[in-house]
Order: structure tokens, then sequence, then C-alpha cells
């Protein structure tokens, strides 16, 4: 019905690389036949917390091989994983795991550290049981926010030991990560993230509606979607597909917008209109010091509006360029 009007999916088919949609199960109810039709469009899913441990290993087993007729993935969630590393139990957590049938195991630091060679160590034992690591990023607590430099080390170390993709923490859609205490996105700080880690490779967990269709309204299609409910699958996948949803209204502007002095945000739209600049250039076209040219272009670098590339006509020098909002 109206396909001329919808876009086409890149990764339509299952295991998708991009275009991920996550969702959390509860163990709320749900009718077989509703999510029959749904199911072409969930990827992953995650059993929740502690609730593995709720009930017994015939009823888990059962849910997870339910899960696997429909070709998803499950996981279990960084919680659980963190308890059994904090108890000293992780190599018999890995076992249960294993044996249970779960895909994916998620681990996070958010009550401990991890040296590298520790996580080296995790992401061999679970490639050594056919399951794949996904490590999540950030702290749930709101006053105890990583630094963006933390977070883009913390992402780095996943992706060296192993991980696809990496999970960023949304907690419950407030005041932790990308998100402000309202729930609104901190558009400066996914640039200044995307500018360093290419998008494909975060799962961005969004809680919230209207986090879901700002971050498929900036990214496109293929974002990838984590902490999804049941009932928001269809609408995603609307939305993926070009259509509006109801929330989508409720999004305020997408653009972003160079904050600092008048000089920072000058620089900025001359960067803009030119496509790419060289320091030079700016000084010559603004007619300010360079002091103030250079202190500018790095206020904008650390907002993740432009980056800094090597001129290839000349390497000594340095070309700034607006940051896409197309995938890097």
């Amino acid at each position: 019905m109206l396909d001329h009007l919808s876009i086409k999916r890149i990764d339509w088919q299952k295991p998708r690389a991009e275009g991920i949609s996550y969702i959390v199960d509860k163990f709320q109810g749900f009718d077989n036949e509703n999510f029959k039709i749904i199911s072409p469009h969930i990827d992953m899913v995650k059993i929740y917390g502690a609730l593995p441990l709720m009930i017994s290993d015939d009823q888990l087993a059962k849910r997870i091989s339910f899960y696997h007729d429909y070709n998803i993935l499950v996981s279990v969630g960084s919680t659980l994983t963190e308890y059994a590393l904090l108890e000293k139990s992780f190599d018999t957590y890995v076992e249960d795991v294993h044996r249970l049938g779960f895909d994916i195991i998620e681990i996070g630091e958010n009550n401990i550290e991890l040296s590298i060679e520790k996580k080296k160590q995790i992401s061999e034992k679970l490639f050594s049981k056919n399951l794949k690591p996904l490590w999540k990023i950030g702290k749930k607590d709101p006053r105890r926010q990583m630094s963006f430099d933390q977070t883009v080390a913390k992402i780095n170390e996943a992706l060296d030991v192993g991980s696809e993709k990496i999970l960023l923490e949304g907690n419950l859609g407030y005041a932790v990560s990308i998100y402000d205490e309202k729930g609104n996105i901190k558009w400066n700080v996914v640039g200044a993230v995307t500018s360093k880690i290419s998008p494909n490779r975060i799962i961005f967990e969004t809680p919230l509606e209207i986090q879901q269709s700002a971050l498929i309204a900036e990214f496109g299609q293929r974002v990838n979607l984590g902490e999804i409910n049941l009932d928001n699958v269809m609408s995603i996948e609307s939305q993926r597909k070009g259509f509006l949803s109801r929330s989508s209204y409720g999004i305020s502007s997408m653009k972003k917008i160079a904050k600092g002095s008048p000089a920072t945000k000058f620089i900025y739209y001359v960067i803009k209109t030119r496509n790419s600049m060289e320091q030079s250039d700016l000084i010559n076209i603004t007619n300010l010091p360079r002091r103030t040219v250079q202190t500018g272009l790095e206020e904008l670098k650390e907002q993740g509006l432009i980056v800094e590339k090597t001129n290839l006509d000349d390497i000594r020098k340095k070309i700034y360029q607006i940051v896409s909002d197309e995938w890097i």
C-alpha cells in the first residue's frame, strides 16, 4: 500500500549491519500473531536486568528459542554481567548463558572498572563460546557522568577488543550520556562523539519516543536504536521508511547551532558557506586576529561541529570542514 511513497530499506533482510532495532523484554505479555507481524523489524532483544534469574532455566530457554524462531538475537543485560564479575562467577555465568542459548552478552562498567587486559580476556572467553560481546558505554547515575574524552576512550577500547558495535547508555532517558535533564538530546555531544566514532558502530539507547524520532531524523534509517519497547517497533520502522510519527511533531529544531562568542559563530558561518577552509583563509576573510580564529576553531571542534583534516595539496596545512549529517 502506497509503496511509491516509502523509502526502501537499505538493510531490509536480517541479519542487518545497520538500522538495528534492539528491544527490551520485561516479560510483558504479547500476542503471538501480532509479534509475527512485527518480528521482521526486530533484530535483537535483551531480557532485562535480573529477570533471567526470576524464572526456571527451562522457561528461559523456551523464551530464547521463541525469539530464535523469528531470527532475533537474544542478549543478557549488563547489570547481570557486572553482578557476575563482582561475585567472581563470570566463567560459570558464561557457561550458563551459552547453555541456555543466548547470543549476546552486554558488558558495562557502571559499578566496576575493567583494565584493557581484563576486557581482552572477557572478549576471548565469549568468542570461545560463540557469544558476541556488546560493550555498554556510560554511567546510569546522572552524578557520575563521564567526560567526552573518557567516553571516546572507552568506545575505542571496546572496539579494539573485538566488539562490532557499542551500546551508548541511555538509562531512563534523562540526564545521562547524550540526554539532558529534560530528555532532550545534547546535539553538541552527539556531534562530538560521531566526529570521532562512525555512527554505524553505535547503538543509541533511546528509552523515549521523541529520542527515537530525533535520531532517525538526524541520521536516517541506518541509525541503530536500543532500549525500545515492543509497542514502538512499528512506529520506528515507519519513520525509517520516511513516514512521520506522532512523536516526530514534537521534535524541536534538528539543526546544530554553534555556541560561543560572536567570533566563533561567524567562523562557523564562513566555513559552512565555503564547505572547507584553511586557517589562513579564515583570517583573511573574517579579519579576525589569528589567536581569535584558533580559539574559535578549537571551540567548534569541541562542539562536534567541524573536523580538522590534512590538506592533501600541502600536508603542512590543515583544512576545516563542517561535520556532515550523513554517515562518516
